[in-house]
């Protein structure tokens, strides 16, 4: 059982899971009822068939609401904690570089974490980001620089790689 909680948990840090809750605030508050608003203007000017402002404006509601229920999904699974100061092991919040076998020129940078946890930096947001529930994230969890694992992809194919690089997320 404890298992399944843990492949259920979306790690963040203090910051990203504060700017979730409060998006998730604004719009259950402001932004319901701004959306409300326009819906209600548009119904006045008459035929909703012909009605692009209405039309959306319900769009526009839809969204915000599913928004709504995927941070009220992610805030009550989330585990929150601080990127490692120190990084020996690979752990949540660790920038990893991996080399794929066979080729060592071919590495890959990423966070493992969760896309939440990046920044609106343009540097920062073409860093891929892979979850510790992820094939490669599970399997790259708790191992260390120089570790060789193998991993199941989508398609079935096993990858092995070597972890080359593992270092603090700074954000």
């Amino acid at each position: 059982m404890a298992e399944t909680t843990q492949t259920n948990t979306i790690w963040l840090t203090q910051e990203a899971y504060d700017k979730l809750a409060a998006e998730l605030a604004h719009l259950e508050n402001t932004g319901r009822a701004e959306v409300t608003a326009r819906i209600a203007q548009a119904r006045e000017e008459g035929d909703l068939k012909e009605n692009g402002g209405y039309h959306a404006a319900r769009e526009e509601q839809g969204q915000m609401e599913a928004r709504i229920l995927q941070l009220k999904d992610m805030l009550s699974r989330a585990e929150v904690g601080e990127a490692p100061a120190e990084v020996d092991l690979v752990v949540p919040g660790s920038k990893v570089t991996i080399a794929f076998d066979g080729d060592e020129t071919d590495t890959d940078t990423f966070l493992l974490g969760s896309r939440e946890m990046l920044g609106l930096d343009d540097d920062v947001n073409h860093l891929n980001v892979y979850s510790p529930q992820s094939p490669l994230g599970a399997a790259i969890l708790d191992k260390k620089k120089g570790d060789s694992v193998s991993y199941e992809a989508p398609n079935g194919k096993q990858i092995n790689v070597t972890i080359t690089g593992v270092e603090p997320f700074t954000g």
